[in-house]
């Protein structure tokens, strides 16, 4: 980052799942990891559990075999700066952006991501509805071990991994500013998130969730989704097979989303998404911070 131009940068969230959002309609930033890692620096930067870069597909080598499906691509970066497939807050926080800055109107809408293209429903106010694709359940198990108890874990794929366990205390799940253990490795060569989750009522579960490269956040979108379909299918639920739709509410330490399933196998996220505040920073800083 050489430009000596000011960088606009807003910050927004979906249930406290909090990000920065850098506009680069024309692809021009290169963030590397350690930039995006002190942006991100809750002491030292703008502070965020992750950053949405703004880019036109047809800008990003990533994206550009989408562009003529979705003009616009988020390319999602962690808090510690790795790059993440797929966020469902953060898909929701982009769409209300885009809105947000003129670039798109209210209705419906078509997002690239690296998980592929996702479908939004952006009303001008309000809740934001994602199709967030078909929930994979692989066949292989995982362990999840934490201060001496031991957890099976449903491992859910939305575009990104997730270990979903069954405990009967949130509070089990310690403090999550580590990994917790989990095993065996090989399952999740490049990490995982890992969701803990208790039953709240009928079709109604709370959750905590450490989120890989960014620790616990107040909310994930995608492990949201992870965790209405392994609930469902505990409790004896696949649309796929009934032919009907199956909803939870999920709580997260931000709020709430709404999960549904789909005959289809297609589940929708709904939930909010706003944004916060918005600004410019001094490449200077960065460079100087990095040096």
């Amino acid at each position: 980052m050489t430009s000596t131009q000011r960088i606009a940068f807003l910050k927004g969230h979906g249930t406290e799942n909090d990000f920065v959002i850098v506009p680069d309609p024309e692809g021009r930033l290169d963030l590397s990891a350690a930039a995006v890692g002190r942006i991100c620096d809750r002491r030292a930067g703008l502070g965020g559990d992750g950053l949405l870069r703004v880019v036109r597909s047809a800008a990003d080598p990533e994206a550009r075999a989408m562009a003529d499906e979705a003009e616009w691509f988020m390319d999602y970066r962690n808090g510690d700066g790795s790059i993440a497939e797929m966020c469902g807050n953060g898909v929701r926080v982009f769409a209300r952006y885009l809105l947000h800055a003129g670039l798109v109107q209210a209705g419906d809408l078509a997002l690239a991501t690296r998980a592929g293209v996702r479908r939004v429903h952006l009303a001008k106010t309000g809740d934001v509805t994602v199709s967030m694709g078909r929930a994979e359940l692989p066949e292989e198990r995982v362990q999840v071990t934490l201060d001496g108890r031991s957890w099976p874990a449903v491992n859910v794929n939305m575009g990104n991994p997730h270990a979903v366990a069954f405990v009967e205390d949130l509070a089990h799940a310690g403090d999550l500013l580590a990994v917790p253990p989990f095993g065996p490795a090989a399952v999740y060569p490049d990490g995982v998130n890992i969701e803990f989750v208790v039953d709240r009522g009928p079709r109604h579960v709370a959750m905590r969730v450490h989120e890989r490269g960014s620790g616990e956040t107040r909310s994930c979108g995608t492990g949201a989704c992870a965790v209405a379909v392994a609930t469902a299918r505990r409790d004896g639920s696949d649309p796929t097979v009934s032919g009907l739709p199956v909803t939870y509410t999920v709580d997260v330490l931000g709020g709430s989303l709404s999960i549904t399933e789909l005959p289809d196998g297609r589940v929708e996220m709904t939930g909010p998404a706003e944004i916060v505040a918005e600004g410019t920073f001094d490449p200077a800083w960065l460079t100087t911070a990095l040096a």
